[in-house]
């Protein structure tokens, strides 16, 4: 593998620590600034709205730039947030500073996305993609244990320090390993536009928010499930969240493979077993072995679909990918949201604390409807520029 897919991961790696690590930090955040543990929550929905905005406003706003130093450009807005949340001394300075930071984050996977994919040969590209993602799922494995404990033991404050150190570094990583990648000649904000009269990359958007909508739906309320149903302990949910990440390392590095040697088939397969696990987690939640089992499952499965997702929206898009690529990064967020409110209504409604599975397997076996809808066609549509050398969508 090239070895500016390592400086991509790195970035990947900091973005990832920076979202998810604001998780275990809300009491000390909150009693800092003197603020409830709901309002200091606001800091992970205002970051996960911006991801959304910034995926599609960015991509836009940058189509006609060298990649390269688009990338060093979203990491130098990455250091900024952070370098803001470290010295923050009011909570809407630090929501300043999360907003910052979010705004680089879609960007900076669409556009990696793009590059990553352009640094290898057609027929290795999921896999390429998979390896940037990588640094996000150790990031939820190892960075978010590590920057809570770092946090907890020296102050928060600490942690986007560090966080601040790890975007230097994935700088300086993409300035001097990634090399300089100009747009094409003809790219425009209209060519970016037109992709999206092409029905299959909306079916890539669906496909993208109804899957990893699932599989996060039912993420979303899995403490309540593991305590409450269970019966595992409190002290033990970190732990078993671990576990889980290695699930989403896992499974990112086997579906980029699978993607490259067949990507519709690899997609449809991994949507049916994810709703299976989703499912089959549900009906025996109640049992301590089989609930680690589908845990460690449903990390594996839920971001198997990845790479997959991404590879192919860039497919249908390959004439003009960057704000497609973008999009269906903002897509992920959007999924996360929706199966969070969906998980939620459930739980509102008196259906427990399995019920967010539940919905979760619903709205992934959508997902997969849909795609096996829209793959009936067996060749890719004529709008659809499919790169030579790589397997047809």
């Amino acid at each position: 593998m090239p070895v500016g897919l390592f400086a991509l991961a790195v970035g990947g790696f900091g973005i990832g620590l920076t979202e998810f690590v604001i998780m275990g930090l809300l009491p000390e955040v909150a009693a800092d600034f003197a603020v409830s543990e709901p309002v200091a929550g606001y800091l992970i929905s205002g970051y996960a709205l911006s991801v959304a905005v910034g995926a599609v406003a960015l991509s836009a706003a940058i189509t006609r730039f060298d990649r390269k130093k688009v990338l060093m450009s979203l990491l130098l807005l990455f250091i900024a947030g952070n370098l803001m949340s470290a010295v923050a001394d009011s909570y809407s300075f630090m929501m300043a500073g999360r907003i910052v930071a979010a705004l680089c984050h879609g960007a900076f996977f669409g556009v990696g996305s793009v590059v990553a994919a352009d640094l290898v040969a057609p027929e290795k590209r999921a896999n390429a993609i998979a390896m940037m993602f990588a640094g996000l799922t150790v990031a939820n494995v190892l960075g978010v244990p590590l920057g809570t404990l770092l946090g907890q033991q020296l102050g928060w404050r600490s942690t986007f320090w560090a966080i601040t150190v790890i975007g230097i570094i994935a700088l300086a990583g993409i300035k001097l390993l990634v090399p300089a990648t100009p747009a094409r000649a003809d790219a425009s904000l209209r060519a970016e536009l037109r992709v999206f009269a092409r029905p299959q990359v909306w079916v890539s958007i669906a496909v993208t928010i109804l899957g990893f909508g699932g599989m996060f739906g039912g993420f979303t309320y899995i403490a309540f499930t593991l305590t409450e149903v269970t019966g595992f302990a409190s002290s033990t949910v970190p732990w078993l969240l671990i576990l889980f990440g290695a699930g989403l390392f896992a499974g990112n590095l086997v579906g980029g493979r699978l993607a490259d040697r067949a990507l519709v088939p690899s997609l449809l397969a991994i949507l049916a077993v994810l709703t299976v696990v989703l499912a089959a987690f549900a009906l025996t939640a109640q049992s301590k072995v089989a609930t680690v089992i589908a845990l460690l499952l449903m990390g594996a499965a839920g971001f198997a679909t990845v790479p997959g997702l991404q590879l192919r929206i860039m497919r249908y898009a390959s004439d003009a990918p960057t704000l497609a690529s973008g999009s269906n990064i903002a897509a992920f967020n959007i999924g996360n949201a929706a199966g969070a409110w969906l998980g939620g209504l459930a739980i509102g409604a008196g259906f427990g604390f399995t019920s967010p599975l539940w919905v979760g397997a619903g709205v992934t076996l959508a997902g997969l409807v849909v795609l096996a809808a829209a793959s009936v066609r067996r060749s890719a549509p004529a709008e659809a520029l499919v790169d030579a050398g790589s397997p047809r969508a």
